[in-house]
C-alpha cells in the first residue's frame, strides 16, 4: 500500500501515458489490430478479444508502478483514476484515449430515440 502514499495526479498521468506507450509498442499494437479485425464491429467480440488484451497490458504497467499486478490492483487503479478525472481534464483525456481502444464510438440517432 506504500504506492498509494506517492500516488497523485502527476503519477496518475505518468501511468496512463505509460499504458498508452505500451499499447502502441509494435508487438502489442499488432496483437490489438488482429484482435480488432477478428471482432469487427461486434461489441461482444470486442469485449472477448480486445478488452482482455488491453487489461493485461494495463496490469503489466501498473505493476511496475507498485500496484498489485492482479484484478484487484487494476480495479483499485481504475477507481482512483475515475475519482481524479473529475477534477483533472488531462487525466480524463488520457483515460478516454485508453477506453477508445476497446470501446469504439457508438452512433446514436438522437432524433428517433425511444425509451421503452
Amino acid at each position: 500500500m506504500s504506492y498509494l502514499a506517492s500516488f497523485n495526479n502527476e503519477s496518475a498521468k505518468q501511468i496512463l501515458m505509460d499504458i498508452i506507450r505500451t499499447v502502441n509498442q509494435p508487438e502489442n499494437s499488432k496483437k490489438l489490430s488482429e484482435a480488432k479485425a477478428s471482432a469487427g464491429k461486434e461489441m461482444i467480440l470486442m469485449m472477448q478479444h480486445v478488452f482482455p488484451l488491453v487489461m493485461q497490458l494495463q496490469l503489466e504497467v501498473i505493476k511496475v508502478h507498485g500496484f498489485p499486478g492482479n484484478r484487484e490492483g487494476l480495479v483499485q487503479f481504475s477507481q482512483l483514476i475515475r475519482e481524479m478525472e473529475r477534477d483533472d481534464m488531462e487525466i480524463a483525456r488520457l483515460r478516454s484515449q485508453i477506453r477508445a481502444i476497446y470501446l469504439p464510438p457508438i452512433a446514436i440517432n438522437t432524433t428517433n430515440d425511444i425509451l421503452i
